[in-house]
């Protein structure tokens, strides 16, 4: 799962894994920071089709999703993976299903 990961960066943490998967939960739910967290997701996944992620959001979101979205930011960082490197195609289809219905097909 992860053999094209730059060899001097480390293998994903548990946290970082973790810190995506929480990420991935708020995002496919209706609260007032879900959009937010999709947004932040879905640029990672595919910013031309699904739109690009404003930083300053980091400002309206709990310090919790906070350092959860800083965390996956050093794991986007560090490993130069998409979301499907992690086995999580299918997670992010459906939030694009959800987020952003008129994309047919968010591929790059």
């Amino acid at each position: 799962m992860f053999d094209t990961i730059d060899d001097d960066a480390p293998c994903p943490t548990p946290s970082g894994l973790a810190a995506l998967q929480r990420l991935i939960e708020i995002a496919a739910t209706d609260t007032g920071q879900s959009r937010t967290v999709a947004d932040f997701l879905l640029a990672w996944w595919n910013a031309s089709a699904c739109g690009g992620f404003d930083p300053t959001t980091l400002w309206s979101v709990a310090p919790s999703i906070r350092d959860d979205m800083l965390t996956v930011l050093d794991l986007i960082a560090h490993h130069r993976e998409f979301p499907e490197a992690y086995g999580l195609g299918d997670a992010f289809a459906a939030l694009v299903a959800r987020w952003r219905p008129g994309i047919a097909q968010a591929h790059r």
